[in-house]
């Protein structure tokens, strides 16, 4: 740690009381099950479980890089040798270190986490795994012991599948281990299918078994590792789809304008200095305001570890900037957002330094920017948001199609994403409170929409299916988003086995959604 950063943290011991308040973090909300198991409606009679499958985000991570906490930090510091610090702006240096130091040493000695640092899950991520796969034990327990006892004599596949992102990858193996250390004869049936391709064909890239980046990172294919020439090749449109996603992010000029709209809400300013009076003096803040001061996450840090076999080292890119009073806002934001996930790593209280009022008004920001990124967004663009998930849409449906056919050779298929792969296949999925967009001439409010990010795609998200059959042929669906009993999109209330159930007819929602 640097000399000067050990300094404050030993020299700074102002105590304030930590504020209770509700929380605004949106999508990195931790993960709690939206409904408890004993309340699920039960199949109807002669109907039993013969297949389940999910597809999951990863659980509660750290930062994704040295961004938000490196530019506060930097802002802090001015203040810092100006004098220009409160009694409480004095506790936010320390604490901003504490969140970059866990960041940087991220599943260090954590068996499981091969690459440590930033953008690793976090205890409570690993522990939102671990659950929710006890918690799939528990929902199904004869199914499970079933597959369990008859794994040697008639063994069923379960198969696993992940984006190969680290933090997908290290959510499925920990999901994984929590389903065999509770059933170990579950071991044997785990596979892990081979990647697609491997592409692009002029210069293939291979990928490791149980890696689908088409199916599960869709939203970011590229030339480099992704490319599809071939227009007969069933991978074409999801290759296609991905590049007219991203062509939209990176250069719609009307998402540019909704992004720039929400960015200069003069609200922003008015809460980025209710959130700075509290922790600077005035005149530093009228510097921001004035453009003045400008900071950075800027400069070259190093940590390491207790024991000292592991050492990271990072130089900030100058990317991620404060030149505003709302930048501030918007950062010490995403530091509170993070620190509820971090809390082993971390222990830090960040409630302090974000009122509920502006907590409440910089998740809306966050909730509008991500609306229009990634969610329904504007009615006049089509589905160019989520048309790009019709192939995870389109695998769920295969695997009931095969149990419809008589394969039983799948047990389940659990799928470890990202919320850039939840909020898009939600939305494909048409789920009420999701698929809702607005014309391109109103704007996204809490007052016109219930799109909400922590409802939508909070750490740990995760949409399942159960299958169940009768022996006869006929098959029930039921889907639990985030662990509640959840409708199909509501065109789809004819193939409810009754108005009130959650299990819909196979047949019937499948001629529903098309396939």
């Amino acid at each position: 740690m640097m000399p000067l950063s050990k300094s404050i943290l030993l020299g700074m011991l102002v105590v304030v009381p930590a504020i209770v308040q509700a929380a605004y973090y949106q999508t990195k909300t931790p993960y709690k099950p939206r409904q408890e198991i004993s309340t699920y409606g039960r199949p109807p009679p002669g109907f039993k479980p013969v297949f389940t499958e999910l597809v999951a985000r990863h659980g509660s991570r750290g930062l994704s890089g040295m961004k938000a906490d490196l530019a506060v930090y930097n802002m802090w510091k001015q203040a810092f040798d100006e004098g220009a610090l409160t009694p409480l702006g004095t506790r936010l240096g320390p604490d901003v270190l504490k969140i970059m130091k866990a960041n940087f040493l991220m599943g260090y000695g954590i068996p499981g986490i091969s690459n440590p640092g930033y953008g690793n899950e976090t205890a409570v991520g690993i522990m939102e795994h671990t659950r929710l796969a006890a918690r799939l034990l528990k929902r199904l327990p004869g199914y499970w012991r079933k597959l369990g006892s008859a794994s040697a004599t008639a063994p069923r596949r379960i198969v696993v599948v992940t984006s190969g992102v680290d933090r997908a990858v290290d959510s499925g193996a920990f999901f994984v281990k929590s389903l065999i250390t509770r059933q170990p004869n579950l071991g044997g049936l785990i596979t892990y299918p081979p990647a697609p391709g491997p592409y692009p064909a002029d210069a293939p890239v291979p990928q490791p078994d149980g890696t689908n980046r088409f199916l599960l990172y869709f939203h970011k294919l590229v030339p480099k590792t992704d490319l599809v020439a071939d227009p007969s090749d069933p991978l074409y449109p999801t290759y296609q789809q991905s590049q007219a996603y991203q062509h939209y992010k990176e250069k719609d000029a009307d998402l540019a304008a909704k992004q720039e709209a929400i960015r200069g809400d003069p609200e922003s300013v008015r809460a980025g200095r209710a959130v700075l009076s509290r922790l600077f003096t005035q005149d530093f803040v009228d510097k921001i305001e004035a453009g003045v001061y400008s900071f950075a996450n800027t400069g070259t840090w190093s940590f390491t570890s207790s024991d000292g076999k592991f050492t990271n080292i990072l130089t900030g890119d100058g990317k991620t900037t404060i030149k505003s009073l709302a930048d501030a806002g918007s950062l010490i934001y995403e530091l509170y957002a993070i620190a509820p996930g971090m809390k082993n790593e971390a222990g830090v209280d960040f409630n302090r330094y974000m009122p509920a009022r502006q907590a409440k008004y910089f998740a809306y920001l966050n909730d509008a920017s991500d609306f229009y990124d990634k969610g329904p967004g504007m009615a006049e663009k089509g589905n160019v948001t989520y048309g790009m998930a019709e192939i995870l849409e389109n695998d769920f449906f295969g695997e009931i199609d095969a149990i419809a056919r008589g394969d039983f050779s799948h047990a389940a298929k659990l799928r470890f994403a990202h919320a850039e792969i939840i909020i898009p296949f939600a939305s494909k999925l048409g789920l009420k409170g999701v698929l809702e967009q607005l014309p391109m001439a109103e704007m996204y409010t809490y007052d016109n929409n219930s799109w909400r990010g922590q409802y939508v795609s909070p750490m740990a998200a995760n949409i399942q299916w159960d299958v169940y059959g009768n022996g006869k042929g006929k098959l029930l669906v039921k889907m639990l988003y985030n662990e509640k009993e959840t409708d199909f999109k509501p065109g789809c209330k004819a193939a409810r086995v009754s108005p009130v159930s959650h299990y819909y007819d196979y047949k019937k929602l499948k001629s529903c959604y098309g396939k």
